[in-house]
């Protein structure tokens, strides 16, 4: 979940490629997705581009099965992410899915409905689902199989989504070493961008994010410690929401760092985000981040009008706009004047977003030995590791695969001495303080005085800061450079709680330009013919 590495991955040839053993995935959900004879097995949609509202409307007027559905995400995991491009954006599939999306069948035919209900979901393999095991693409945690699921996914059983399986990341959320590609695994492997196999899908939740671009599942979930949500949406042309801390309950969640982890919605539009974060988002007695939560039964596609850019000043921070005559500069002013035509006000500000707060990542560091060691401790007895110090170990024994990459950060880690009575600790409050002072402390009276409603920026560029103060983002799709293979993205931040006027003027900016592109029509030589779906 922590900020993502920047630069392209080693170009692959879109052939069939073998997997090592720790990179196999259980195909069986595959094999058994194999229509039964006389089976209604089609889809009369493409789920490259389908929205949760479309597919929900085929599955209320019986047009389609859940069962069906789910089949046709199989059979497309198989043919992207297992064999063709092999994306490498699924780390396993949930042997269950067809018998969730039956039961999906039959709570349908029973007279439920929802927006959820029978739509496939992939998680990303930090997020615990009872019966299977919750990695972070670690060979450590190869085996680790938690007690339950977490609450999110609890939540997503409740409304009856069909939870498809785990997807690939940057191996502990990217807070293992230094140098390490966004999207790696020792367990899994490399995550390839659907857009072009060369460049970077951007991590941590590198697989959620590809999985979702390339129609591996209809909506996915990522966690971001700072900008695993934002960057890898915009690297994969999707909108992403990073929610306030304590929206989203981070209990059963492989943590960096408690103060700022949250998990989020990536998906290929404002109203298909909207529609998963109503389901994941509420409270958690586990979790006293939700206790502050005044948004609890908030329906966010409420949210999505079309005019919320109308009278709304937004705050334009004058180093982050790109550099004049830059290709990203063309993209910002198209981005700007599709504000600007809508009828907003656009602010310039002036606000430091690297300095002021703890560069040295104390906090992080400090707290992914903490918050670690408490998720190890709560696993089952049966865990293959219950600390920090005994992953590094690990890793150590196992260093051929483990360590291409070394473990700097844990080792760093390793060191803090996490006793609350402790001298570490004591320096670890102070650079918190500083980290709020220097965010929120920053954010809040540049709001109000100028009374703006969000922060605007280019891609990830402000998740540092937004990170810091816990504050929510949202990021919507706004062009392509480079041939029309990188895209490239709107951000929009705004104060705790803010989620319903953030999805309100993404929404308006996404109907303004209507920018996203799919991966097959942008790269279409990545892709054979006769794909399912």
């Amino acid at each position: 979940m922590a900020t993502p590495v920047p630069g392209p991955v080693a170009r692959r040839s879109p052939g069939p490629r073998p997997r090592s053993r720790e990179c196999d995935i259980d195909t069986s959900p595959i094999t058994a997705s194999a229509a039964p004879p006389g089976a209604r097995d089609s889809v009369p949609c493409d789920l490259e581009t389908a929205t949760v509202a479309e597919l929900s409307a085929l599955l209320d007027a019986g047009t389609v099965t859940a069962v069906a559905l789910t089949r046709a995400y199989l059979r497309r995991i198989d043919a992207l992410d297992v064999r063709g491009p092999a994306l490498r954006s699924v780390r396993c599939l949930n042997p269950d899915a067809l018998a969730d999306a039956a039961a999906a069948d039959e709570r349908r035919a029973a007279g439920e409905t929802g927006p959820m209900l029978g739509i496939p979901v992939l998680l990303k393999d930090n997020i615990d689902v009872a019966g299977l095991p919750t990695t972070a693409g670690s060979l450590a945690l190869a085996d680790s199989r938690p007690a339950g699921d977490a609450p999110l996914v609890t939540r997503l059983r409740v409304a009856g989504a069909v939870l498809l399986g785990k997807t690939n990341l940057t191996e502990f959320a990217n807070y293992l070493t230094e140098g390490m590609p966004s999207g790696y695994s020792s367990l899994a492997g490399q995550v390839l961008n659907p857009y072009d196999l060369s460049r970077t899908p951007s991590g941590s939740s590198s697989g959620s994010g590809a999985a979702a671009a390339a129609g591996l599942a209809a909506v996915t979930v990522g966690t971001e410690t700072s900008g695993s949500i934002i960057s890898p949406a915009a690297a994969n042309s999707l909108v992403g929401v990073k929610p306030t801390v304590g929206l989203v309950s981070r209990t059963g969640i492989v943590p960096i760092a408690a103060s700022q982890d949250t998990a989020g919605p990536m998906a290929r539009t404002v109203a298909d985000a909207a529609a998963l974060l109503t389901v994941i988002a509420g409270p958690d007695p586990e979790d006293p981040a939700t206790a502050a939560n005044p948004l609890d039964g908030h329906d966010f596609t409420a949210d999505l009008a079309d005019g919320a850019l109308d009278g709304v000043r937004l705050g334009v921070v004058d180093h982050e706009v790109p550099a004049p005559g830059s290709g990203e500069r063309v993209l910002w002013d198209a981005a700007m004047a599709a504000l600007t035509g809508r009828g907003a006000t656009l602010v310039e500000v002036a606000l430091p977003t690297r300095t002021g707060y703890d560069v040295e990542s104390i906090v992080l560091s400090y707290e992914f030995k903490r918050d670690l060691n408490a998720y190890l401790a709560r696993l089952p007895q049966d865990a293959p590791v219950r600390t920090l110090a005994e992953v590094i170990a690990f890793n150590d024994a196992h260093a051929a695969r483990t360590l291409k990459f070394g473990q700097k950060m844990a080792l760093a880690a390793q060191q803090w001495d996490v006793a609350p009575d402790s001298a570490d600790s004591g320096r670890y409050r102070a650079a918190r303080a500083r980290d709020l002072e220097g965010s929120r402390g920053r954010i809040d009276p540049l709001l109000a005085e100028q009374g703006l409603s969000a922060l605007l920026f280019v891609d990830a560029e402000g998740c540092d800061i937004g990170a810091k103060a816990g504050y929510p983002s949202i990021t919507v799709p706004a062009g392509y450079l480079a041939a029309g293979r990188a895209p490239f993205n709107l951000t929009f931040l705004g104060p705790a709680w803010s989620e319903p006027v953030l999805i309100g003027l993404a929404h308006a900016f996404e109907q303004a330009t209507r920018s996203r592109r799919p991966p097959s029509e942008v790269n279409p030589t990545v892709y054979g013919p006769g794909l399912p779906g």
